[in-house]
């Protein structure tokens, strides 16, 4: 197995004893694991696709937009370093969870904005945050969130090449834009 460019662990590691893993889909897959890579807290992050019906689909599969996958980042944490809440907030201030199956001038159910939770405790966290971004953007007179919020299913790393891709190609695209409205802010992060 591969290691993680930064992290220079094995990527498709397990989370060690006391470690947590969550998985968002926000578009373009490259920003969103760059994003997740520079927080203090994440020990490994890996893309890849979720939320489909095809077994081991290929990016060339995904792209076309007929297994249903999302382009999705996994992200392992130590949850003493950075709280499930604080990941939240990054994702929900980073992308436009309005936008259904796109994000900006990327279209398709692959890029649509997605949630898939490991335990009830974090499928309550993220249910919360929707209804009060929802409501955040719904003063500033958005539209209404798509975000899908669905128990974590089958991940399928993608190819090494599209590995930590913005961390080998600096100027590569990144396609992160958030509404400009603040998510809540969680309690600070553990010390």
């Amino acid at each position: 197995m591969t290691d993680h460019a930064i992290f220079h662990r094995p990527l498709g590691a397990t989370p060690p004893a006391g470690y947590d893993q969550a998985i968002f889909g926000m578009g373009c897959y490259w920003g969103v694991e760059r994003l997740f890579w520079k927080q203090n807290g994440v020990w490994l992050t890996e893309v890849g696709f979720a939320g489909g019906d095809v077994q081991s689909p290929t990016y060339d599969q995904v792209k076309r937009g007929d297994t249903g996958h999302a382009e999705v980042v996994r992200v392992i944490y130590d949850s003493s370093l950075i709280s499930y809440d604080h990941l939240l907030q990054l994702f929900w201030e980073n992308h436009d969870p309005t936008q259904g199956d796109r994000q900006g001038n990327d279209v398709g159910n692959q890029y649509r904005s997605l949630i898939m939770t490991f335990t009830d405790l974090q499928e309550s966290a993220a249910e919360a945050s929707r209804i009060d971004y929802d409501n955040r953007l719904a003063v500033q007179g958005m539209d209404k969130i798509t975000t899908q919020i669905v128990p974590a299913g089958p991940f399928w790393p993608a190819h090494e090449a599209h590995q930590q891709y913005l961390e080998k190609n600096p100027d590569g695209y990144c396609g992160l834009k958030g509404t400009g409205v603040q998510a809540s802010i969680p309690n600070p992060d553990p010390i």
